[in-house]
């Protein structure tokens, strides 16, 4: 049934002609060598592979209704009802005064990170040591208007049940995420009692003579036990050609994180790419270490 609503959706957006949309998505599929602490094992892994569809549509007195409606697939493990799910769903209302949205989104904090996670979906994605990484149900984000560079990113978060609390995440940010209309990105943020934890942000990225580097400190509190942990990460991106060399290498107390990575830009939108990831944890988890080609196809 899901399926099908989805496929009704994406065809009911070809068809209107009054009202353009934007069908989007990307397929990402790894061929993975996997140790998780009990030997060797290979794998294919769909990498936050997604399609969606977005637009907007002028409204009287200078407003826009704004949307966008996004899933993630599963091209490699997962069938049936649970191939598809949910990520930022929401309809909102643009104008002079920014932009506000109601729905399904990555709270302020999560998406303060920008491009300098260079491991993004990825094993080595910064959720594998960091609490924070939150798409928040129930929500309401609100992007300010940006002056001189400076904006505001706000999200409020429903407790959506009587014994619930609401949460709040924020974030003052400065330039481009994407560095192209800037060489340099910075942001701090903050989340207040989102999924249990109270977190904190410092992160920057620049752009020299074409290298991309970035920086994230980062603090957690757990709300229940307050314990806290900090750590910190460093990225770098480095061109050659059509290559982009990348290295990452990511703390959380005791617990670290080191990549190394290819991507080589086989097309406008497609993407073939290779590394590895190795994880050096002090708990009772075991280390563990993956090694990983793939093809990545934008549309």
């Amino acid at each position: 049934m899901k399926k099908t609503l989805v496929l009704l959706a994406m065809a009911g957006a070809a068809s209107v002609h009054a009202e353009p949309v934007t069908v989007y998505g990307q397929v990402n599929v790894s061929a993975q060598s996997s140790d998780e602490g009990e030997g060797r094992f290979s794998e294919l892994k769909s990498n936050s592979s997604r399609f969606g569809l977005k637009g907007d549509y002028e409204l009287e007195h200078g407003l826009k209704l704004v949307y966008q409606l996004e899933w993630a697939v599963d091209l490699a493990d997962v069938s049936g009802g649970e191939n598809i799910t949910s990520r930022n769903q929401y309809v909102g209302l643009a104008g002079s005064f920014g932009e506000v949205r109601l729905g399904r989104h990555d709270t302020a904090l999560k998406d303060a990170q920008g491009k300098i996670d260079l491991f993004s979906d990825y094993e080595a994605d910064v959720k594998a040591l960091w609490k924070g990484e939150v798409r928040a149900s129930d929500s309401i984000t609100y992007y300010t208007p940006t002056h001189k560079g400076f904006g505001l990113h706000l999200t409020y978060i429903m407790e959506d049940a009587a014994d619930a609390e609401d949460a709040f995440s924020a974030s003052l940010y400065y330039g481009d995420e994407n560095l192209k209309n800037s060489n340099f990105y910075a942001a701090v943020s903050v989340d207040a009692e989102v999924n249990g934890y109270d977190t904190v942000r410092l992160q920057a990225q620049g752009k020299v003579s074409g290298v991309k580097l970035g920086a994230i400190l980062h603090s957690q509190e757990n709300i229940v036990t307050g314990a806290e942990q900090d750590g910190w990460l460093v990225s770098a991106a480095y061109p050659l050609g059509k290559t982009e060399l990348k290295a990452q290498y990511q703390t959380l107390e005791d617990d670290k994180a080191i990549s190394l990575g290819a991507d080589y830009k086989a097309g406008k939108n497609t993407t073939l790419f290779a590394w590895y990831s190795s994880f050096n944890l002090d708990t009772p988890t075991p280390d563990r270490d993956y090694l990983a080609v793939g093809i990545k196809h934008k549309f």
